[in-house]
């Protein structure tokens, strides 16, 4: 982990190697300006004199931790081909310990201590007129987790000169939910499996059969060259039929089903 650097004013440089920060505070030009994390401030030095390079915060959100990794950004030119080139390093990685449970037990333990001073020591009709939720509201937990990422994302753009923040996206599968006692390769396939192929085809074939252009109506996926006869399922092998076609083509090869149509066959093979 590098360590980060400040200019004499307070603002962001670039990290630096944890060698190259003792070297500068051995040598009197820089003094610590945080402790965890690490921060150093340079005495000799302004931001406007200083070489910055973009720097990208890279979030990996989770239920009870949340990742967070601060990388340098290179992009470089090959000068044969002209192809642009993107090259990231790690300066930081932190790690966020959330305490949902905790405020979900707190709340928990704070309902139950307001219903008995309710019911026992003095009696008050509950009340549901003062319990609407604003627009936009999030449980507590969340909020905890929500605030506390930002939070952070503020203060580390206080040490490094951060130009981007990216966050992973991720789509959750309940099926464990549903079904406990699901394992195996059922699990890692989940209720999602093959959905993001389903809707490649729907856009790469138009939403509609290959053999007889229908449409408005329920499509399958089609291997063009047969399972029976060494076909694959790789994307480049599939294709959208309707009921019909499927059923007629059966495990025939493209070429032979499509052998009065050479248009339609160049057009398939083309795509």
């Amino acid at each position: 982990m590098d360590v980060f650097v400040v200019d004499r004013h307070g603002k962001p440089l670039m990290p630096c190697h944890p060698a190259r920060a003792r070297q500068l505070l051995r040598q009197r030009r820089a003094v610590i300006h945080r402790h965890m994390p690490l921060v150093i401030r340079l005495k000799d030095r302004r931001r406007d004199e200083s070489a910055l390079q973009p720097v990208r915060v890279k979030l990996d959100p989770g239920s009870k931790t949340t990742g967070v990794a601060v990388v340098r950004e290179a992009v470089s030119v090959e000068p044969d081909t002209g192809e642009v080139q993107r090259q990231a390093a790690v300066l930081a990685l932190i790690e966020l310990m959330h305490r949902g449970h905790r405020i979900s037990e707190a709340l928990t333990a704070r309902r139950q201590m307001r219903r008995r001073r309710r019911g026992e020591l003095r009696y008050r009709a509950p009340r549901f007129l003062n319990r609407t939720k604003p627009k936009g509201w999030l449980a507590p937990s969340l909020q905890h987790r929500v605030d506390t990422t930002a939070a952070w994302v503020t203060r580390l753009s206080r040490w490094a000169p951060i130009t981007a923040v990216s966050s992973e996206l991720v789509r959750f599968d309940m099926q464990q939910m549903q079904n406990p006692e699901i394992s195996g390769v059922e699990y890692q396939q989940g209720a999602l499996a093959g959905y993001e192929v389903r809707e490649y085809l729907l856009e790469k074939w138009g939403r509609k059969c290959v053999y007889c252009d229908a449409t408005q109506t329920p499509l399958q996926i089609e291997h063009l060259q047969p399972r029976a006869r060494g076909g694959s399922n790789r994307i480049s092998n599939l294709a959208l039929a309707c009921g019909p076609c499927n059923l007629k083509k059966a495990a025939q090869p493209l070429s032979t089903f499509l052998a009065r149509d050479p248009l339609r066959l160049a057009r398939i093979q083309a795509q």
